[in-house]
C-alpha cells in the first residue's frame, strides 16, 4: 500500500509581512511598491554610459590611452553594484508584534499608567531600558505595536519600522537604514566619481575634436556629446552634493533622519527665541509709548 505524502506548503515571513514592499526571486529581493524613479535612475545611468563606451571611448582610448575606458568600466560596473545591493536588500526592517505579543505590550502598558480619566490624553508610551549603565527611552509605534530600538524609526512610504533608518529614497527605490546604508554610500560615492569622469573626458573629448589632432567624429555625432555633458552637469551638484552632506554625517555619526530633528529643533528654539524678544520690545518698549 503506498502512503500518499501531503506537504503543506511552508508560508515564508515575507510573504506575510504587512508593510507596503513587493518581494521577488522567493523573498531575495525586497523593495519598495513605488519603483518609477527608482527606473529613471537606471535609465540615466545606463543611457549617458552606453553612449559614453560608443562614441567617445573609442576615440580616447586611440588618442590619449586605452586605460581610459577600462577605468570607466570599472566605476560603472561599481556604482551598478552598489545601487542594486542598496535597493535589493532589506534596509534592516524590524518585524511587528505578533497578535499575542502586541497584546500582552497593550496590558502592560495598561497596568504602568493606571486608570486615565475620561477627556484626558494618555501619556505616551516610553519604556526606559539600561544600555551600557545608561538610561535609554524607547518610543512605542502605534503600528508595528513594538518599543522602537534606539534610532528606529517608521517609515511612512513602506510602513515600516526601519533600525537605524536614515531616509527614504525614491532614486533606489528603497528605505535607506542599518543593513544597506554602507552600500548606499559607496554608490552615492562611485556615481560621483564616474560622473566627474564622464563629464571630464567629455570636455577632453570636444577639446581634442576641435583642436583638429584627428577626425571629428563630434560633426557626426554632436546631439549626444551634448546630452552627456548636459546630464552629466546637472548630475554632478546634486549627487556631489549628496556624498557630502553623507560623509559629514558619516564623521558626526549621524542619520538623515537625525540630522533633520536636529534642525527642526533649532528652528523651534530659533522662532521661540524671537517671538520672546518680539514680545519683549513690543509690550516694554512700544506699549509705555503709546500710553503717554
Amino acid at each position: 500500500m503506498s502512503v500518499m505524502m501531503v506537504r503543506k506548503k511552508v508560508t515564508r515571513k515575507w510573504e506575510k509581512l504587512p508593510g507596503k514592499n513587493t518581494f521577488c526571486c522567493d523573498g531575495r529581493v525586497m523593495m519598495a511598491r513605488q519603483k518609477g524613479i527608482f527606473y529613471l535612475t537606471l535609465i540615466l545611468i545606463l543611457g549617458t554610459c552606453s553612449l559614453f563606451f560608443a562614441f567617445e571611448c573609442r576615440y580616447l582610448a586611440v588618442q590619449l590611452s586605452p586605460a581610459i575606458p577600462v577605468f570607466a568600466a570599472l566605476l560603472f560596473l561599481f556604482s551598478m553594484a552598489t545601487l542594486l545591493r542598496t535597493s535589493f536588500s532589506d534596509p534592516g526592517v524590524i518585524p511587528r508584534a505578533l497578535p499575542d505579543e502586541a497584546a500582552f505590550i497593550e496590558m502592560e502598558i495598561e497596568a504602568a499608567n493606571g486608570n486615565v480619566p475620561q477627556g484626558q490624553r494618555p501619556p505616551p508610551r516610553i519604556k526606559n531600558v539600561q544600555i551600557n549603565n545608561q538610561i535609554v527611552k524607547l518610543k512605542y509605534c502605534y503600528t508595528c505595536k513594538i518599543f522602537r530600538p534606539p534610532r528606529a524609526s517608521h517609515c511612512s512610504i513602506c510602513d515600516n519600522c526601519v533600525e537605524r533608518f536614515d531616509h527614504h529614497c525614491p532614486w533606489v527605490g528603497n528605505c535607506v537604514g542599518k543593513r544597506n546604508y554602507r552600500y548606499f554610500f559607496l554608490f552615492i560615492l562611485s556615481l560621483s566619481l564616474l560622473t566627474i569622469y564622464i563629464f571630464t573626458f567629455n570636455i577632453v573629448y570636444v577639446a581634442l575634436s576641435e583642436s583638429g589632432l584627428s577626425i571629428c567624429s563630434l560633426l557626426l555625432n554632436p546631439s549626444f556629446t551634448v546630452l552627456e555633458v548636459f546630464i552629466c552637469f546637472f548630475t554632478l551638484w546634486s549627487v556631489v552634493g549628496l556624498t557630502g552632506f553623507h560623509t559629514f554625517l558619516v564623521s558626526l555619526n549621524q542619520t538623515t533622519n537625525e540630522d533633520v530633528n536636529i534642525k527642526r529643533i533649532c528652528l523651534f528654539l530659533f522662532l521661540l527665541t524671537g517671538y520672546i524678544w518680539f514680545y519683549l520690545f513690543t509690550y516694554r518698549t512700544l506699549l509705555p509709548l503709546t500710553n503717554m
